[in-house]
C-alpha cells in the first residue's frame, strides 16, 4: 500500500490515553509515560500511534509522528461505513455497523475518537472483550483496514450500491456537454 503524505493533509490530533510507567532499578524508580495519539483529517484518512518518553509532551510528539506514519484511507459510503465488520487485536474485539444519516457515532472509548477523526459521522460501534484502550484502538484500525469499498462489495454480490444502501442519497452522474 502506498504511503500517504501527511504533510499535504490538514490533520487534527487527539490524545486518547496517557499511561504512567515506573521501572524499578537498583538506585530507585525511573518514571516514564506512554501516550496513544490519533490523527485524522475528518475527510477519510486516520492513523494511530504510540509515543513513549520521560515527559508527556515528548511522548505526545512521538505519538503524533508515529500516527502520521501509520495513516490509512477510510472507505466510506456517504457518512457511514460500507458494511458491518468485526476485528480484533489481542483480547479486544470491535464491532462496527453502518447507520442511517443522523444517527451519529454510537461508540465509546477510543473507537469514537478514531471514527470522528476519520470523518465518519454515522456508525454503531461496540467494543467486545478487553477494555484496554490501546488494544481497542488497534482493533478499530484493523477493522477500518478490512473494510471494502461499497462498489467492490456491490460488484461481488451482483447488486448496485443503491440496492445495498437504500438510505444513501442518489448521486446522479451528469454527462459533460462536449463543445461541438
Amino acid at each position: 500500500m502506498p504511503r500517504i503524505n501527511a504533510d499535504t493533509l490538514n490533520l487534527e490530533e487527539r490524545v486518547v490515553r496517557t499511561n504512567k510507567v515506573q521501572k524499578t532499578h537498583k538506585g530507585g524508580r525511573t518514571m516514564s509515560w506512554n501516550t496513544l495519539v490519533v490523527v485524522g483529517d475528518r475527510k477519510g484518512y486516520v492513523g494511530a500511534g504510540l509515543g513513549k518518553a520521560r515527559a508527556i509532551p515528548d511522548a505526545i510528539r512521538k505519538g503524533v509522528e508515529s500516527a502520521k506514519k501509520n495513516l490509512i484511507p477510510v472507505p466510506m459510503v456517504g457518512t457511514t461505513i460500507p458494511h458491518e465488520i468485526i476485528a480484533s487485536h489481542g483480547a479486544a474485539q470491535v464491532l462496527l455497523k453502518p447507520a442511517a444519516p443522523g444517527t451519529g457515532i454510537v461508540a465509546g472509548s477510543s473507537v469514537r475518537t478514531i471514527l470522528e477523526l476519520a470523518g465518519i459521522t454515522d456508525v454503531l460501534g461496540k467494543s467486545l472483550g478487553s477494555a484496554n484502550a490501546i488494544n481497542i484502538a488497534w482493533a478499530t484500525i484493523s477493522a477500518i483496514k478490512k473494510l471494502k469499498n461499497a462498489e467492490d462489495v456491490a460488484r461481488l454480490r451482483g447488486k448496485t450500491v443503491q440496492e445495498m444502501c437504500p438510505w444513501m442519497p442518489r448521486v446522479e452522474i451528469s454527462e459533460v456537454a462536449s463543445d461541438e
